[in-house]
């Protein structure tokens, strides 16, 4: 189960960090500051895990977590400036 769960948090963590640098980069101000409680509940679950003793099969799903993590921010980051992104187009609107 802590594989699991190490695969899904480092998956979410890397996913947000990715979304974080692409909506700093490109000013867009409210999805900033939500992605950054995405950041906060992943990374919390990463610490409460990770430093206590893992299997290689935990170690495993740590490290595949973040590339699939990070494709799946550049993915999604098109659809959420759409959605939730600034409406004027304005780089610091």
């Amino acid at each position: 189960m802590n594989a699991l769960i190490l695969f899904v948090s480092t998956w979410a963590l890397v996913l947000f960090l990715g979304l974080q640098s692409l909506n700093v980069n490109g000013g867009h101000r409210l999805l900033a500051c939500l992605t950054s409680f995405g950041i906060g509940a992943a990374n919390l679950t990463v610490l409460k895990i990770m430093p206590g003793p893992t299997s290689t099969i935990e170690i495993l799903a740590y490290l595949a977590g973040g590339p699939i993590g990070i494709v799946t921010s550049m993915l999604i980051h098109p659809w959420m400036v759409r959605i939730l992104g600034n409406k004027k187009g304005n780089r610091h609107a």
